[in-house]
């Protein structure tokens, strides 16, 4: 059986013609079947054809022949440099390592006997927690004699994951582990889109008012015609008092 490609002048693809172990895929000689579907390295499909033609394709273009899709029927291969094809999969696969979010478990720890403000402190702690994307494992602790007060810590965390519906979903109901009471809290990604969308809908500010302001003609005035209200016009004067208004008016 020939060997494809041993023969090609200059580029890297004389690297390639001897399968490497850590390969993920076969190409060129390595590529086994009678039938294959052809795509080129801009995606366009050349259509269904042999093994036989698939190699001389990309021997014309000076091409490796990648298999793609062994499992498919027929299985799929991509005329491309090998070099290229296997630098587009490491981008591909830095992008989604890079988008993707590592979850954590953050604890939050409470005793039996936990007062108002620090119980508030934390809580607020754990919503911005959960916001993050990280899940949230609410854990009340008992030392001793304490286990007896057990129906106090079940409260508490009743409280705890009720100021966190609108942020989360039980991921573990409250349960014991050991001499400690705990309940797991992973983040609601719908009831967060719901609540931001709300809270957009209540800031929007009405602009009705501003638009008729706006639209208000400005009322014309005759700088000819004589003020009627002066500073004494609304003055009620006795019958016996003559006052000449226009005269005051003047002497300003």
């Amino acid at each position: 059986m020939p060997i494809y490609f041993s023969q090609f002048q200059g580029g890297q693809r004389s690297n390639y013609t001897k399968k490497e172990n850590n390969r993920k895929h076969k190409i060129n000689a390595e590529i086994k079947g009678s039938e294959f579907r052809v795509v080129d390295q801009d995606g366009n499909m050349l259509g269904i054809m042999s093994r036989h033609e698939a190699l001389r394709i990309a021997e014309e273009q000076e091409m490796d022949l990648v298999e793609i899709a062994s499992q498919a029927k027929p299985p799929v291969v991509k005329v491309i440099d090998y070099g290229k094809f296997t630098y587009e999969i490491q981008k591909k696969e830095k992008i989604q390592k890079k988008n993707q979010h590592q979850q954590q478990m953050k604890e939050i720890r409470f005793k039996w006997r936990t007062d108002t403000h620090d119980f508030n402190f934390k809580t607020k702690h754990a919503k911005e927690f959960l916001s993050d994307g990280n899940k949230v494992k609410g854990l009340v602790m008992f030392r001793g004699r304490e286990i007896t007060h057990k129906e106090i810590g079940i409260q508490l965390l009743e409280k705890f994951v009720e100021e966190l519906v609108e942020y989360s979903k039980i991921d573990s109901p409250i349960r014991f582990e050991g001499r400690n009471l705990t309940v797991i809290l992973a983040p609601d990604k719908i009831k967060k889109a719901e609540k931001v969308e709300s809270n957009e809908k209540t800031t929007e500010k009405p602009t009705t008012k501003l638009t008729t302001k706006l639209t208000t003609k400005p009322k014309r005035v005759n700088i000819d015609e004589k003020p009627t209200n002066t500073p004494f016009s609304n003055i009620k004067l006795p019958d016996d008092v003559d006052i000449d208004l226009d005269a005051i008016d003047d002497d300003k």
